[in-house]
């Protein structure tokens, strides 16, 4: 029977308005036929538009010139398209996972330290890479407190380690608490995740270059409604339960099993204030209740257990032999990398503190969980010295990369991100390879020369009613250099951007997008199969597996909708 085009157009659309009845339409071998011809058609159609989509995408790549695709931007480009192709994304839960806060390392920063180190390298410096900015998933953090636009770092770290955002100056406990005020903030406590990964029975760890006592490492282990009070309690929070943020330590090591590997600085919140420090004499501690917690650490006698304060002492520890590591490098927070004393009476740098945590920690077949914070970026910022602030950048890049290398991506997470950022900016129209730390080459509206990096407030700040320093002939380099600022400040502050996540391994894939710095604890939480809801306990769950599920229900949902369409 031979069926024209008029036909199949009754077939096709008549029926849809009405015309037929669907029993009509059925009984009728003509439209049987013109059916079966429409489904040819169709797919005749299809096929050509396939063709004519690849033959236009072969006709558009050969509009580029030979010159461009041999560009060397255009290759490495490409090449790094093709490397986002191939990253993995681990939908299942781990074994590991390593926090890393650079604190206060804003994105400014993060390009500033990218860019030093090239140049110390021999490169120009912006084409470099520091170790975590070759993680395959980024995104971005909003840093403010409940109670603060610009942020302090204790309500920054009690988020990311508990998932709970909170007020400034707060170390462990949310919103409802009251700064200063102890009675106010009772059965307010967050616990974080450092405490359900112990109660699940993975080794914990922290490794700092502030005091231990500090922001950051203290909101990890600690509940307190100041995170000032790091050696006493002032009255009346003494009288009202409140305890000092050292002592909270060592108290976690009596109830909860120990934090295996602590290291830092802050060695004077642990002794008396009677008490000579062991490596400076005339430095005393912080403690007015006469107690020593460094002895009462040594008491508690942790299953092979030893106390460590310089560089020799550190190197003899046999991670194997190992399993409470306990060190304490400074009286307060540790040297900066580029004064630090780095014979056998000095310290550790934080490459080597972190080689040893990872050693340590990784006996555990259950896993364990590291908290790594290069503190002194923050301090060098709050100096308004750049030079300070980048070479401890890159000293944490160290670290990140032996971190990197230790572990397996597969069962590791790591994670790279800042509390905050600082007001350090980079600016002026300098040349490729212009040093970091030097003059843009330009001159400002007054004939003078300005710095590539500079702040918005901080020491650096020239006094009102006088003209802005001329830096011509000045070695804006050397390491007691301080960076020029707008407004005149003792002490640099915070600022309030957004700052940068870096993420591989299990569930790194959810480090994207922009989010509020308390998610940053919840993927953790996954990829170390831990269920907050209930501590102590694990549970993995194979999301990958329930994805292909639920993606093949949805495909044969959608195949039976299409044939019943057409019956």
């Amino acid at each position: 029977m031979k069926v024209d085009l008029i036909d199949i157009a009754r077939c096709i659309v008549f029926p849809a308005k009405g015309r037929f009845s669907r029993s009509e339409f059925y009984s009728q071998e003509n439209c049987r036929l013109c059916l079966h011809q429409s489904h040819l058609i169709f797919t005749m159609k299809l096929i050509a538009a396939l063709i004519f989509g690849c033959l236009m995408l072969s006709f558009s790549s050969a509009q580029l010139s030979e010159k461009q695709l041999k560009d060397k931007w255009f290759v490495d480009a490409q090449a790094h398209m093709d490397a986002k192709k191939k990253a993995k994304l681990f939908k299942e839960g781990g074994k590991s996972a390593i926090l890393v806060i650079g604190d206060g390392m804003s994105i400014t920063t993060v390009t500033a330290a990218r860019i030093y180190q090239g140049q110390l390298n021999g490169q120009t410096g912006e084409e470099n890479q520091l170790s975590w900015e070759t993680f395959p998933f980024t995104g971005l953090s909003k840093t403010y407190n409940v109670d603060q636009q610009v942020p302090d770092s204790a309500g920054t770290a009690t988020a990311f380690l508990s998932g709970v955002k909170t007020d400034a100056g707060i170390v462990g406990l949310d919103e409802n608490s009251v700064r200063t005020d102890c009675a106010a903030s009772k059965n307010t406590e967050v616990d974080s995740i450092l405490k359900l990964a112990k109660s699940a029975g993975l080794s914990v760890g922290i490794v700092a270059t502030a005091r231990i006592t500090h922001a950051t490492p203290g909101s990890a282990y600690a509940h307190c409604p100041e995170r000032d009070w790091e050696a006493f309690v002032p009255s009346p929070g003494d009288a009202q339960g409140c305890i000092d943020i050292a002592q909270q330590l060592i108290n976690f090591q009596k109830e909860n099993g120990g934090i295996n590997v602590v290291l830092g600085g802050g060695r004077r919140n642990f002794i008396p204030n009677t008490q000579n420090d062991v490596e400076y004499p005339t430095s005393k501690g912080k403690r007015t209740d006469n107690k020593d917690l460094i002895q009462e650490w040594k008491n508690l006698n942790l299953q092979n257990s030893a106390y460590v304060w310089n560089t020799s002492d550190f190197n003899a520890i046999d991670p194997k032999k190992t399993d409470h590591l306990f060190g304490l490098f400074e009286p307060s927070h540790m040297q900066y990398e580029y004064e630090r004393n780095k014979g056998p009476s000095g310290e550790p740098s934080i490459a080597e503190m972190t080689r040893k945590a990872i050693q340590i920690l990784e006996k555990n077949p259950k896993g364990y969980f590291l908290l790594l914070e290069s503190g002194r970026i923050d301090h060098g910022h709050h100096d308004g010295s750049a030079y300070k602030a980048l070479t401890e950048a890159v000293a944490m890049d160290a670290a990140v990369e032996v971190a990197k290398k230790m572990t397996n991506e597969d069962e590791t997470l790591i994670v790279v991100t800042a509390d905050h950022g600082h007001t350090m900016s980079m600016s002026g129209y300098p040349k490729r390879g212009n040093p970091i730390f030097g003059l843009t080459g330009d001159k400002g509206d007054y004939g003078k020369p300005y710095l590539t990096l500079s702040y918005a407030n901080g020491p650096g700040a020239w006094d009102d009613g006088k003209p802005r320093p001329d830096l011509t002939g000045v070695d804006t380099a050397d390491p007691k250099f301080l960076q020029q600022a707008i407004t005149k400040m003792d002490y640099e502050t915070h600022d309030g951007t957004d700052v940068a996540i870096y993420a591989r391994g299990p569930y790194a894939h959810l480090y994207t997008g922009v989010v509020e710095q308390n998610y940053i604890f919840f993927p953790m939480a996954q990829a170390l199969c831990l269920d907050p809801s209930k501590a102590g306990q694990q549970q993995c769950s194979h999301n990958a597996a329930s994805g292909i599920k639920v993606s093949f229900v949805a495909l044969l949902a959608t195949l039976m909708t299409l044939i019943l369409h057409y019956l």
